[in-house]
């Protein structure tokens, strides 16, 4: 029998597995040093933007302008007592903050970093290794944090964090699978799945621009991913206290705290490569002959994933949490029937431009297809929306024209009656002649006579 063919079993990647193992180990280092140190630069950096959103200062104590402050509330949970709740299954309530922070370590092993460099004398990839499915591995990663999750909650002993690591497994479940339909354009556009033949392919065009409805679906699919606002509801404190979390403290609930930023790195560095050319330089320093080689390329990463991550924060910001079942409306109802149409309309042009159709006609005849699938649907939902809120609106009306009210109301055409004339005060004198009654008496008579 023959061997199977696997896609993307025939591709060659190389440059990673001819490598002395020492400038391996120097590698993970660095990858190591990197998520570490990023990831103090994300706390603070979003304490100082939403600082700056509402008007304060944010932290600015702990070393130069406050950039410290993560390494501080760092060093202070590593030293903190840890509580270990008596209704804990202890061996389940350690496991679980490792598995939730390994994993997001693991998946930036095939994020690229860079073009090929020289290393102590040797030629080597800024990219720890890759594999001919290289973007699968992150995807993997991010699955078995949802594993770590369940089971802290779990474990904890407790009703709140079970509820949380729950909804954490149905919120990451669901949005993986509309981010995983996100890629397979980009695995189209660029005819592999290895990240660093992903970078390759975006030589001239960046895949954000053919590819926004992917990149708009990708960015929308992670924050609910990476349990960030506003769709962190399964940490919502109004609901569930801390969410599956609630039980931990010192250490532990560090490296909780750790994976989350470390999984929004992750996500970042991988939109980059997907979407934003990788560690490419962006136009017009693209056009400086030395801006992809060396390591130059290392500081374009570095500024896209910064960008990213600031849309991040900028959401947390400025928007409210979702309802829960809003939220899974919108991954179920609204982004994954969105992205099986716009890879429906990709594989048609791909196959279209094979069969040698001209590029426009092989573009607008199925996007024009897609427009009515979509639009047609939508403005047909739109009327129904509204007819219905029509009705709804008018049955209010009629049953609030037909209730009696059972309380005493006033009229609709009261007129509140003019105040009287003030009389003039009665004075009873006992001196100097008559008194004003008296004169009015006497007035009268006068009058009547």
């Amino acid at each position: 029998m023959s061997p199977v063919a696997l896609p993307g079993s025939g591709q060659n990647v190389p440059g990673f597995g001819d490598l002395p193992i020492w400038l391996v180990l120097i590698k993970v280092l660095l990858v190591f040093v990197f998520l570490v140190v990023m990831t103090l630069f994300a706390i603070v950096f979003e304490r100082k933007v939403v600082g700056r959103m509402q008007n304060r200062i944010g932290p600015n104590r702990v070393g130069p302008w406050g950039t410290l402050q993560s390494l501080a509330d760092g060093m202070k949970l590593a030293f903190k007592e840890e509580i270990i709740p008596v209704l804990a299954d202890k061996a389940v309530y350690w496991l679980a903050p490792v598995v939730s922070a390994v994993p997001a370590f693991l998946a930036f092993s095939v994020i690229p970093f860079g073009p090929t460099v020289s290393m102590f004398g040797h030629r080597t990839p800024l990219q720890l290794t890759d594999l001919p499915v290289g973007v699968l591995v992150v995807f993997a990663c991010s699955s078995l944090g949802v594993y770590g999750i369940v089971l802290s909650g779990w474990a904890s002993g407790s009703t709140y964090p079970l509820l949380g690591g729950l909804r954490s497994a149905a919120q990451m479940i669901s949005y993986e699978v509309a981010m995983g339909l996100s890629m397979v354009a980009v695995f189209l556009f660029a005819g592999t799945m290895s990240t660093s033949g992903i970078v390759s392919s975006q030589d001239h065009l960046w895949n954000v621009i053919p590819l926004i409805v992917s990149f708009c679906i990708y960015a929308i699919s992670v924050v609910g991913e990476t349990n960030r606002a506003p769709f962190d509801l399964a940490e919502a404190e109004s609901e569930l206290v801390g969410g599956f979390h609630t039980e931990y403290s010192s250490f532990k609930f560090a490296m909780f705290f750790l994976a989350e930023y470390i999984n929004m790195i992750t996500v970042s560095a991988l939109a980059t490569t997907l979407f934003l050319g990788g560690w490419r330089a962006p136009w017009p320093l693209s056009l400086w002959h030395g801006a992809n080689a060396g390591w130059w390329p290392v500081l374009w990463f570095v500024g896209k994933v910064v960008a990213f991550i600031f849309v991040f924060v900028w959401l947390r910001g400025t928007l409210p949490r979702l309802r829960y079942d809003q939220f899974m409306h919108l991954g179920w109802k609204t982004l994954i029937p969105i992205n099986l149409v716009w890879i429906l309309a990709v594989t048609s042009i791909h196959v279209l431009r094979d069969r040698g159709w001209p590029a426009w006609k092989a573009t607008v005849l199925p996007l024009g297809i897609v427009l009515l699938l979509i639009v047609v649907p939508a403005l047909m939902a739109y009327e129904g929306y509204t007819a219905r809120r029509l009705a709804a609106a008018a049955e209010d009306d009629e049953d609030a024209g037909r209730e009696e009210p059972t309380f005493p109301i006033p009229p609709l055409d009261l007129r509140v009656p003019t105040s009287p004339v003030r009389r003039e005060p009665v004075t009873a004198g006992l001196r100097g002649g008559a008194t004003a009654l008296d004169r009015t008496i006497d007035h009268g008579d006068t009058s009547d006579g």
